[in-house]
């Protein structure tokens, strides 16, 4: 579904990917990790075409997005949703604005069709009677699962999610982590999670990627990955307190 080919991406001198290849199943749970500035927003923005690469290619199943201009670039792109770091609500805005602005700014719907469509979607990240709230008034929590209902409301075959858990406890944290599962299983969404919280993606992946020096260091099942021998992929656990002998589901 998203072909990564031999991409490479630099800034000035600084070469962030490194001839990266990798490939995401439709319908699965693609966790990215590794340690802060290993390019890990930075593939998630090839995805997009935030970012364009300097060699190589990134497929949406046929399309080659990095050659993709005018409408067929928007029309993959409407195949996407983006959680952001933080939620990125717009403050001004109530939540159930903050939602319903994707479909009153894209589609045609009416009014009556977009009131029943939010008040659908805030129930499936459990805010339905938080619509009236102004993201000032609620948790950081709360503002990820309104921004993620923001990020689905139109349906997306792909949500691309950035550090979803980032600045949460870890009460919430695993509830945001839950969430990304059952939208998963429930609507079949393809989900490519970036993320730093190897507990998250050990929980929610169907497999993870490390990047380390511009590679692809490790990729794996999270039972694999938990016991590989790979030295960055034991640095990256044991600095999380995970070990091999864990099972699935513990640490």
């Amino acid at each position: 579904m998203i072909r990564f080919e031999s991409v490479t991406k630099q800034f000035g001198r600084r070469k962030v990917l490194d001839e990266i290849s990798f490939e995401i199943r439709k319908g699965e749970v693609f966790v990215i990790v590794g340690a802060s500035g290993t390019g890990k927003s930075v593939t998630l923005k090839h995805m997009v075409r935030l970012l364009t690469p300097n060699a190589g290619r990134v497929m949406i199943d046929d399309v080659v997005i990095n050659h993709a201009y005018g409408r067929e670039l928007e029309r993959v792109r409407e195949r996407f949703g983006y959680l952001f770091q933080g939620g990125a609500l717009l403050a001004w805005m109530n939540v159930f604005d903050n939602v319903a602005l994707p479909l009153r700014e894209k589609t045609r719907m009416g009014k009556d069709e977009i009131a029943r469509k939010v008040r659908e979607t805030l129930a499936m990240v459990g805010l339905e009677n938080d619509g009236d709230k102004m993201p000032s008034e609620i948790s950081g929590g709360m503002q990820k699962r309104a921004g993620l209902a923001r990020a689905i409301v139109r349906d997306p075959e792909i949500v691309l999610y950035d550090e979803p858990t980032s600045g949460l406890d870890p009460v919430t944290a695993r509830m945001i982590d839950q969430l990304i599962a059952r939208l998963n299983r429930q609507i079949g969404i393809t989900s490519v999670v970036v993320t730093h919280d190897l507990h998250s993606a050990l929980t929610i992946g169907d497999r993870i990627a490390m990047l380390k020096n511009g590679k692809v260091a490790e990729l794996s099942t999270p039972a694999e990955f938990r016991k590989s021998r790979n030295p960055a992929v034991r640095e990256f656990l044991d600095a999380q307190f995970i070990t091999p002998e864990a099972q699935e589901g513990g640490f």
